[in-house]
C-alpha cells in the first residue's frame, strides 16, 4: 500500500507522471507537427521550448524550434543559429534518412530567415532544399510566395538588356512564361 501525505498526494510518481516525463523526441515531434498543421504556433514553441531542454542536440526538434523561435518571438539571431546548428548536427550523424531530412531543415530556415526580414538568404535555404527534393510542395510553394524571378530569356545578356525585356513582354503575351 502507498503511503500519503496529509494532502493525499502519493510520495513517488504513479505510472501516468513517470510517462509523461519520459516523453521521447518523437513524441515531441508529433505533437508539434499536429499543432503547426492547425495554426497553433505558439503552442507548439511551448512543446519545443520544454522538448529542447530535454534533448538539446536532437536535430529536428532543433530545426523546428529554431524556425519557431524567430517566427514566434522574434529572436531572429539565435532562431536563425539553431536552425544552422540543426543541419550541422544532421550533417555529423550517420543516417540513411539525412536526405530526407534535410528538405525540412532548409524549410524551417528560410522560415526563421524570411521572419529575421533576409529574403536572400531564405531563397537561398529553399533552394538548398529543392536540391535534396525537387518535388517538395513546401518549398516550391515558399518560393513562389518570394516572387523569385525566372531567368531572363537570353541569360548572358542582363535582365534589363532592351532585348531580354522585349522578349520577355512578348513570351507573357502569348502566356509563354520565360524559363
Amino acid at each position: 500500500m502507498e503511503q500519503r501525505r496529509h494532502d493525499k498526494t502519493p510520495l513517488r510518481p504513479g505510472p501516468l507522471e513517470e510517462r509523461k516525463e519520459s516523453k521521447k523526441p518523437g513524441d515531441y515531434q508529433r505533437t508539434v507537427r499536429i499543432q503547426l498543421l492547425e495554426g497553433r504556433t505558439k503552442e507548439a514553441y511551448a512543446v519545443l521550448l520544454k522538448a529542447v531542454a530535454q534533448y538539446p542536440d536532437d536535430p529536428l526538434l532543433l530545426s523546428y524550434y529554431g524556425h519557431l523561435q524567430a517566427v514566434v518571438d522574434k529572436k531572429f539571431r539565435s532562431g536563425i543559429a539553431a536552425c544552422t546548428r540543426a543541419i550541422l548536427l544532421l550533417k555529423k550523424k550517420e543516417s540513411f534518412s539525412e536526405e530526407v531530412l534535410y528538405p525540412v531543415f532548409y524549410l524551417n530556415l528560410g522560415r526563421a530567415c524570411i521572419s529575421a526580414g533576409r529574403k536572400k538568404d531564405a531563397i537561398d535555404a529553399f533552394k538548398k532544399g529543392l536540391r535534396y527534393d525537387a518535388g517538395n510542395s513546401e518549398l516550391q510553394a515558399e518560393l513562389r510566395g518570394l516572387g523569385v524571378r525566372k531567368k531572363p530569356p537570353v541569360s548572358f545578356l542582363e535582365r534589363s538588356h532592351p532585348i531580354n525585356r522585349i522578349i520577355g513582354r512578348m513570351l507573357n503575351r502569348k502566356g509563354n512564361k520565360p524559363r
